[in-house]
């Protein structure tokens, strides 16, 4: 991708992050996540030059092509060991990783639990439409009970995978979720899961009007909670009055995970673990102990 400099005296723009027009579906949540993460980019001063956004395959995987960026598009389900790769040898860079739930979830399943527990620096966003839409409305893995697709037109058969409570289970240092048309709040996520030394887990809950019309009621608020607390996000001031808020500190992990397994949906920060040790950061130490005992075996050798 050719990304175009951008003055450092000049205020990073909106206009400044734009490549082509996406080509997403009419009312797509895809739009929403791009311009939060678009406008996090802004009000963190990121610099384009040194921020690469990895993508595997689904409708999410379009995004590292509509923002001024490097962009790398991996194949299904392989974003995280691309990621993984950049986090190791390019520790300035700032890395967010682009999955759907059927490209995390399913294919990517095994590369996800390895992330996690590996704990390199990044930002993963999991698009969660409940679908594979690029391919036409088929059952994923979070596709909800009972639901039609193409490939179970009689309704889905299972309950679908809580990816909020496997990551809390896989023993994630940072969990949080949000959702595409509330920007104020996916911002606020970013922001915290940008700020966060490790693998930074965030889910994110995205339309798909044109597959399934009927789900994410987001003109609704009696269907979800916020999570909030002094070392949490804050609620969307917008929805503040009208949705009930949940005090949750983020540092209780049984909390998060008895919160996770409820009937209800919570968006906000579930876990925090900011001690959580970091594989990248592990193996570059590693390196540089070991080159400077090569660097002093050296030298006693050749001592006169």
């Amino acid at each position: 991708m050719n990304v175009q400099t951008v003055n450092p005296e000049q205020k990073l723009t909106i206009k400044d992050l734009h490549t082509e027009n996406p080509r997403w579906c009419i009312g797509c949540g895809d739009f929403g996540i791009v311009m939060a993460l678009k406008r996090f980019m802004i009000d963190d001063t990121l610099n384009p030059k040194d921020t690469v956004n990895v993508s595997g395959i689904g409708c999410s995987g379009r995004a590292p092509n509509y923002v001024n960026t490097y962009g790398l598009h991996g194949i299904h389900g392989r974003p995280i060991p691309i990621s993984l790769g950049l986090a190791l040898v390019r520790p300035d860079l700032n890395v967010f990783v682009h999955s759907g739930d059927g490209d995390a979830l399913s294919i990517g399943g095994n590369h996800l639990i390895h992330g996690i527990n590996k704990n390199f620096n990044c930002v993963f966003l999991l698009y969660d439409n409940e679908l594979y839409a690029l391919t036409k409305s088929q059952t994923s893995p979070t596709t909800r009970k009972g639901h039609a697709t193409n490939t179970q037109p009689s309704g889905s058969y299972l309950d679908p995978l809580n990816a909020v409570r496997l990551v809390l289970g896989i023993g994630a240092s940072f969990v949080a979720s949000s959702a595409d048309w509330m920007p104020d709040h996916l911002g606020q996520v970013l922001d915290a899961a940008f700020k966060h030394k490790g693998f930074s887990f965030v889910h994110i809950s995205q339309r798909c009007p044109h597959f399934d019309p009927n789900n994410f009621d987001h003109k609704s608020t009696s269907w979800f909670s916020f999570l909030t607390h002094e070392k949490g996000i804050p609620v969307d001031k917008r929805l503040a009055d009208k949705v009930e808020v949940v005090q949750h500190d983020p540092s209780n992990a049984e909390a998060a995970f008895k919160i996770a397994n409820s009937s209800r949906v919570h968006f906000g920060l579930y876990y925090h673990d900011p001690k959580k040790p970091c594989y990248d950061q592990i193996l570059r130490d590693l390196i540089t102990k070991t080159e400077q005992k090569s660097r002093k075996d050296m030298f006693a050798k050749f001592r006169i």
